[in-house]
């Protein structure tokens, strides 16, 4: 397995200073590059890693640091933080210490901190590296964040606190894909996954494995018991055929806290004047009084947010898709992730956003016809669901048993509407009535279902769905001067 140990530093980490840091670790040591350059590592006299460091990335925004390391992650001071993440092999004891005394030796040229607390000391800063250590051979020291590689999964180890969808792991969950395997990432049961981290484990072979503290493991997500076999983690059936939930993963106690979670897609016709990020910034504002902090496509987000920035991106990486992660104020937790793709007719983006409320909090629900208002008129919708479930205010997500999210709001947007039937559209078989959003409903339909309190959510979002998939034929588009009527 691999340690990581960050330095965070106020100072800008530049070239010289990465590289004396690197010689911490002695003279006896190869310097090496991977990534086309992106992470520099320090290598045995055979070529292979010790330890891999990324390159320093600068977080600009607010409340970063606390959120992914603790409130004593970042360096005292106000302003922006240097993040430099160094991973090392644990096969090789020496490894871990070198790590640390690169991390320390640059926090201390650059006015900065180690995390873990004390780890450039714990290492013993500045002492070099015995000759003759050797690492990990390859294919795994090959790439920095994955620690076991089968023909079936690419394994990573991690035993931080709170699991960030770092840009190690996303490059490694995008080699994975691409050649078939599935990313399965092993923690303590003590760790939590950050919301990008989240939705980026959708389906199997990929993986929250956690050790449940007894010499097993579970799925985070699940609960179901696992065991490693032919290559990778996969469920550990019982005698009868079902596969056993871990006992830790039951071991649950409710908090009173909740989360407000919208998803949202649009479609926007191409137009080269279009800027991405409308939506996304729409629902921000609606939730929770303002804009996005920052965004980023990994964690530690780390760009003040920019709809500008992120349309320049997409247009760059186009037509393959553009993934980003976007965070709020601390004072009010709120992250989401945001896909856009190229299509034939023009660029969708789907949005899925979540905020976090204390118990003495209340989502605000009544915003939400609103929100679909604007969205409906001004981003070109297509769909919106909105949800309420028990989970913490810091929106992390934990290997415990948790309640799902309850239905509270769907709406469609002006085409979906048309395509139903706008007549069949406005007649639910529910007792609370869609609201029309523009005149005469022109812009499309927004569908309240409770108020998240009750399960009775999902039977109106059942009965609702069932009703608009049983359309009849599409209505014709209104001519000019004609406005649709039920």
């Amino acid at each position: 397995m691999t340690k990581d140990i960050i330095a965070l530093t106020r100072k800008m980490p530049d070239a010289w200073s990465v590289v004396a840091g690197l010689l911490a670790g002695g003279p006896d040591l190869r310097l090496g590059a991977a990534g086309d350059g992106a992470v520099l590592q320090l290598c045995d006299e055979a070529g292979r890693p010790l330890v891999s460091v990324e390159s320093p990335v600068l977080v600009q925004v607010a409340g970063e640091t606390a959120r992914l390391l603790g409130p004593d992650g970042a360096p005292p001071g106000e302003g922006p933080v240097w993040w430099v993440e160094a991973r090392a092999s644990t096969a090789v004891p020496e490894a871990e210490r070198l790590a640390g005394a690169f991390a320390g030796r640059l926090a201390a040229m650059l006015d900065g901190t180690v995390w873990p607390p004390g780890a450039g000391e714990a290492m013993g800063d500045g002492d070099p590296v015995p000759p003759g250590v050797t690492a990990a051979p390859a294919p795994v020291a090959a790439q920095p964040a994955v620690d076991v590689l089968t023909g079936h999964a690419a394994v990573v180890i991690q035993d931080r606190p709170v699991i960030a969808m770092t840009a190690w792991l996303s490059d490694a969950r995008r080699a994975t894909l691409a050649s078939g395997r599935g990313l399965q990432i092993v923690t303590p049961h003590t760790s939590r996954l950050t919301f990008a981290t989240r939705s980026l484990l959708f389906a199997p072979p990929s993986r929250w494995v956690v050790q449940d503290g007894r010499g097993g493991y579970y799925d985070g997500l699940s609960g179901a018991v696992l065991r490693w076999r032919d290559g990778a983690f996969g469920p550990a059936p019982a005698e009868s055929g079902e596969t056993p939930v871990a006992e830790v993963f039951r071991d649950t106690a409710p908090t009173g806290e909740r989360r407000l979670g919208i998803s949202v897609r649009t479609a926007h016709p191409a137009d080269d004047r279009l800027v991405l990020g409308g939506a996304l910034e729409a629902v921000w504002q609606a939730v929770t009084g303002g804009p996005p902090a920052g965004w980023g496509t990994a964690e530690p987000v780390n760009l003040p947010w920019s709809r500008r920035r992120l349309t320049e991106l997409a247009y760059q990486r186009a037509p393959e898709p553009t993934w980003a992660v976007a965070v709020g104020d601390p004072g009010r937790p709120a992250t989401a992730t945001l896909r856009v793709l190229r299509t034939e007719e023009g660029v969708e983006e789907d949005i899925t956003f979540t905020a976090g409320y204390g118990e003495d909090e209340e989502p605000p629900l009544d915003a939400l016809a609103g929100l679909a208002e604007e969205l409906a008129a001004r981003h070109h919708l297509v769909t919106l669901l909105a949800q309420v479930q028990t989970g913490g205010r810091d929106l992390h997500v934990p290997a415990r048993l948790h309640a799902p999210p309850v239905p509270v709001a769907f709406a469609l947007g002006a085409a979906e509407v048309r395509e139903i039937g706008a007549g069949h559209a406005r007649r639910p078989p529910l007792s609370l009535s869609p609201v029309e959003l523009g005149p005469d409903g022109r812009h499309g339909l927004h569908y309240p279902l409770g108020d998240g309190s009750t399960a009775d959510g999902w039977t109106r979002l059942d009965l609702l769905m069932r009703h608009l998939r049983r359309s009849p034929e599409p209505e014709p588009e209104p001519g000019p001067g004609h406005e649709p009527r039920a």
